[in-house]
């Protein structure tokens, strides 16, 4: 995308081009350089036509498509702020997240176009623009300062916040990215995470985009074909989350071939240690966990892709970041020590979108506090613990439900765990297991809480291990425990 950069230095700039090299594709074909640049040329000048102007917002709500990533480019030359609306989403939400953002615009289908009615906003159908015919170039007015991105959290704990990122952000994250994976030109990132997530958006395309790489965008995750997309696009990397990890040692019965790939990355929730020697093992491929938050841009420790790699770890902190773990002091501890982790960087989001209470209880002096607790070994690798408010207190004791998740994870019968706290009148908090078994393999709670009895002291035990079929997950794919907590609490008021 030849777009001239100067005098701000924003983060969607290609220095180095083949016009006719491949850029970005998905279902519908492929774009090169020069068609992905005037697709956001034109659709940049009708964002002008229609209004949009630097300051605002402008939504998208697509299922994975390159008309995401045009629409997000298109945004940024006119100085908006993109918002990614999830589709699984209800009415309700959607028209929360519009509100919320104040967007002027939303891109996308015909119910997009509906709610865009009902919100009072305008709409446009992003793969209209190709029948425009010529239009005006169209310089870039964005500046670093500029709101780039506001990615909504999950909402596990009332509303969905804004995360408000800027372009210095993204900057700061897709160039540390670029450096600590070697991202080059002869990159191509396969897109399996969904694009209404900041690391679909940056770890994915901005990073692969802005090294000169490209990027095909699959429709969906699915382990019944994701190996044929591997072979038929070779692929350099892709990022993915735990459970899709699980579900592709689990399901995949073939041979597959998997020289293109240089490493995959796994995200978003913590990936047991035996999972991962496991699937490096059979597929061999570099398996780089890291860890990060949205308020954090995506990535702030990430194991090397050549150097050691520790698995149970969530590797070394990213170039230009700073993390460390501290005490309820607020103490920086020394490596060994437990503690909350805490990150400073130009990577650090500008705040929560309209909430500067919960903005200045987050980040302190310049450091986000993320909420999760960790230990930096001696080599400044952060294991992480768990999160702080999962922490389950029995009779006194400290349990992390991550250590009983690791030990039910052992079991070959097992797919997925999750570990809540209970209330309970004698101890406090006693933790509960949740688990799904694999495909066309049977376990009993019985046998687990065997199992965990052979590795784990008897307080931290569960005192019940229910087995299910599937645990639940967020449109991310990740576990959330706060459904199970709800579905136990539902239990006890109604035996």
């Amino acid at each position: 995308m030849d777009i001239p950069s100067e005098p701000a230095r924003i983060p969607f700039v290609r220095e180095v081009l083949d016009p006719h090299g491949p850029c970005i594709a998905d279902q519908a074909g492929t774009l090169d350089n020069t068609a992905f640049a005037d697709s956001v040329r034109r659709l940049a000048y009708r964002f002008e036509t229609m209004g949009v102007a630097a300051g605002d917002t402008v939504a998208v709500m697509l299922p994975n498509c390159s008309e995401i990533a045009t629409t997000m480019f298109a945004a940024w030359c006119r100085g908006a702020a993109l918002t990614p609306v999830n589709p699984a989403l209800t009415d309700d939400e959607v028209r929360y997240q519009l509100q919320d953002s104040t967007a002027a615009l939303l891109v996308g289908d015909e119910r997009a176009r509906a709610l865009a009615e009902a919100t009072g906003i305008a709409w446009i159908d992003a793969r209209s623009v190709h029948a425009l015919g010529d239009v005006p170039d169209v310089t870039p007015v964005a500046d670093r300062s500029d709101f780039a991105l506001i990615i909504y959290t999950s909402g596990t704990t009332g509303k969905p916040k804004g995360v408000l990122l800027d372009h210095a952000n993204l900057d700061a994250m897709s160039s540390s990215l670029i450096e600590h994976f070697g991202l080059t030109a002869a990159d191509t990132s396969l897109l399996v995470l969904p694009l209404f997530h900041v690391n679909g958006l940056v770890a994915s395309v901005l990073s692969a985009l802005r090294a000169g790489g490209n990027v095909v965008i699959a429709p969906r995750f699915s382990p019944a074909d994701f190996w044929d997309q591997v072979e038929t696009h070779r692929p350099t990397y892709f990022s993915a989350v735990p459970t899709m990890y699980a579900l592709l040692d689990a399901k995949t019965e073939r041979e597959v071939d998997t020289s293109s790939l240089r490493f995959v990355i796994c995200g978003a929730a913590p990936m047991p240690a035996e999972l991962i020697t496991r699937f490096e093992d059979r597929f061999k491929v570099p398996v780089v966990e890291g860890y990060g938050l949205s308020e954090g841009s995506v990535a702030s420790t990430i194991n090397p892709v050549d150097g050691p790699r520790k698995a149970g770890t969530v590797g070394i902190t990213l170039p230009g970041q700073e993390v460390a773990v501290v005490s309820p002091d607020e103490e920086r501890l020394p490596p060994g020590q437990r503690g909350e982790v805490v990150i400073r960087g130009a990577n650090v989001m500008r705040g929560y979108l309209g909430r500067p209470e919960e903005t200045a209880r987050v980040v302190r002096d310049g450091w986000l506090h993320t909420g999760d607790v960790g230990i930096l070994d001696d080599e400044g690798y952060l294991i992480l613990v768990d999160r702080i408010k999962d922490m389950i207190i029995r009779g006194g004791e400290n349990i992390y439900p991550k250590e009983i998740e690791e030990c039910l994870y052992g079991h070959r019968a097992v797919l997925e765990a999750a570990v809540v706290g209970r209330p309970d009148d004698v101890y406090g908090e006693v933790p509960v297991a949740f688990v799904a078994t694999k495909p066309g393999l049977t376990v009993t709670a019985e046998e687990l809480a065997e199992h965990c009895s052979r590795s784990l002291a008897r307080y931290k035990t569960p005192a019940e291990i229910h087995v299910r079929t599937e645990l639940p997950r967020n449109s991310v794919g990740k576990l959330v425990k706060g459904l199970l907590r709800e579905q136990m609490d539902r239990k006890k008021a109604h035996p």
